[in-house]
């Protein structure tokens, strides 16, 4: 079974999933990154493909891909990590998640095959058109056993949502707010009527929300409307802030309230 699947049968509430930009800080922090994780109960790990301009993501994780890129890291790096870290940690989902440039320039079938050879999970492409995913990209997911992931915001109709629902797989990434990447105090009343709105919906698949969770307040609402959230930019900073990858990971753990 695949283990975003197996995550979800066995865990129905209060699932946390970090994004983690590979590379950053350091070329070589990849691996003791995503084993600190593990290692602290998160229970899924979103890894981040470096890339000059990622459209969905604010200044935090922007930058954090400016310095990985800098350090090094490219996705054929990245693969080799992550099948590393998928020796050292058998059981916890990865998730990659990247834009399709970078996966363009490898090959796409060369990257799903690598996706399956490292251990990886799922793939969440923010910029894959519905249509074009449909045509070409269903099949390889089928073929290399990977979740692709889609992600809804508020601006997203009915119709798209319960398209995305019928035909991906995995779990729904649900944006927060229609910005980009970023840590929030609190969801304003607009964001809990779209919580409230899609968990009426009464969809097949489970849902994360992400963007915006920084604090105990934000990611109690995260899970109270969905199983749980997806914290990135809150966590780069720690890994920024922090002298080790542990230390880092207790400061987001305390700093959500977990």
């Amino acid at each position: 079974m695949n283990r975003i699947d197996s995550l979800f049968a066995r865990k129905e509430r209060d699932i946390l999933s970090v994004f983690a930009t590979a590379g950053f800080p350091s070329l070589d922090s990849t691996v003791g990154v995503i084993e600190a994780l593990a290692a602290r109960g998160v229970d899924m790990v979103e890894i981040g493909v470096p890339f000059s301009d990622p459209m969905a993501d604010g200044v935090v994780i922007q930058h954090s891909s400016d310095v990985a890129i800098a350090n090094g890291m490219t996705l054929a790096r990245l693969f080799e990590d992550v099948r590393e870290a998928r020796r050292r940690v058998p059981e916890m989902p990865f998730v990659l998640m990247g834009y399709l440039n970078p996966m363009l320039r490898m090959g796409i079938e060369t990257v799903f095959m690598k996706c399956r050879e490292a251990g990886i999970d799922g793939i969440i492409i923010p910029d894959l058109p519905f249509a074009e995913y449909m045509r070409d990209y269903k099949p390889l997911c089928a073929r290399y056993g990977l979740h692709m992931i889609m992600l809804i915001t508020p601006e997203t109709s009915p119709e798209r949502i319960r398209l995305i629902d019928s035909e991906c797989s995995g779990f729904i990434y649900m944006v927060s707010t229609a910005s980009t990447t970023g840590t929030r105090e609190k969801f304003g009343p607009e964001a809990v009527d779209y919580f409230r709105r899609i968990a009426g919906m009464d969809l097949v698949h489970r849902r994360l929300i992400g963007f915006g969770i920084s604090n105990p307040g934000t990611f109690g609402e995260a899970c109270r409307y969905s199983s749980g959230a997806i914290i990135g930019s809150l966590f780069i900073r720690c890994l920024e802030d922090c002298s080790s990858s542990a230390e880092a990971v207790d400061t987001l753990l305390a700093t959500i309230g977990r």
